[in-house]
């Protein structure tokens, strides 16, 4: 099975991507091949000319929100969620093998993570942030160009990726730190979840007062706890949003009831999704699991 990832080998989309591939009934015995794309447009690219069979994609952070960009696409191209996944997030401080801390001037990652180590960089005031376009690829960036001066912030599948030494582990700031991801295929080809449990769509309404509310109150009539509400511009019609909701589901009848409500009161309704939902994974120290 072949499954695109926006970003490096190594990131957290890849390890994620592995892990939901893993969990697959379809891949008992065999390994998913990773996929990596510079941008999100050619993951979803790839899924479109059957180039993969799906993709793994970020659709939130429990920290820094929703990844806007990922939501345009799954609503503008012919795929489905089939399943998600929560990955909690932990930064490891990667250098060459064998230097040591004393040895670092600078910390290379994404701005994101960067941002979700300051307790790191408030107690090391030497060590200066450089923000990277990727995470896993600021721990190519290092190794490859051998440099013993820096170092990288990023996941343990990076350091495996590229032969990199975890010097120091976790050292994000909030352990409540997890990223939602989704795995997409084409609509056709996803496969039906008996016990799905979660429903995501996305609708329109016409400008005029009430019009959300009247919305939103077909999920309250029907007894449907609404999980997240998110907000889009529409590209094009300034002024006019796009509404994206994920929903617990009851039952099927009570989705397709929702979906028929909506479809005759709302502009535009598109289902993207039932699938189960995602559960936290085991804890391993109090309060919090390890991914």
């Amino acid at each position: 099975m072949r499954i695109a990832i926006q970003g490096e080998l190594g990131s957290f989309s890849h390890e994620a991507a592995l892990r939901m591939a893993e969990e697959m009934d379809a891949m008992p015995d065999s390994a998913a091949t990773i996929v990596p794309c510079a941008l999100s447009v050619d993951v979803f690219r790839m899924i479109a000319d059957s180039a993969v069979d799906a993709a793994v994609i970020p659709i939130e952070n429990s920290l820094a929100g929703p990844v806007a960009e990922h939501f345009d696409l799954l609503l503008n191209q012919d795929v489905a969620i089939e399943r998600e996944s929560l990955l909690r997030i932990r930064h490891n401080l990667i250098v060459l093998p064998g230097t040591g801390l004393e040895s670092i001037e600078r910390v290379f990652s994404h701005p994101v993570a960067l941002a979700q180590c300051r307790v790191f960089f408030d107690e090391h005031p030497g060590i200066r942030s450089v923000p990277y376009y990727d995470t896993a690829g600021s721990v190519k960036q290092i190794v490859e160009a051998q440099e013993a001066r820096a170092a990288a912030i990023a996941s343990r599948q990076a350091a495996c990726q590229y032969g990199g030494q975890i010097l120091l582990a976790g050292i994000e700031d909030n352990p409540a730190n997890f990223t939602r991801f989704l795995l997409v295929r084409r609509a056709e080809l996803v496969r039906c979840d008996p016990s799905a449990d979660k429903v995501s769509l996305a609708f329109t309404v016409e400008n005029r007062p009430g019009t959300l509310v009247e919305a939103l109150q077909v999920f309250a009539r029907l007894g449907t706890n609404m999980t997240k509400i998110e907000s889009r511009p529409v590209v094009g019609e300034p002024w006019q949003y796009i509404f994206y909701v994920d929903y617990q589901l009851s039952t099927t009848a009570s989705a397709d009831s929702i979906l028929e409500i909506l479809q005759s009161s709302c502009s535009m309704v598109r289902e993207l999704g039932r699938y189960r939902s995602a559960a936290l994974d085991p804890v391993a120290s109090p309060g919090w699991p390890v991914s």
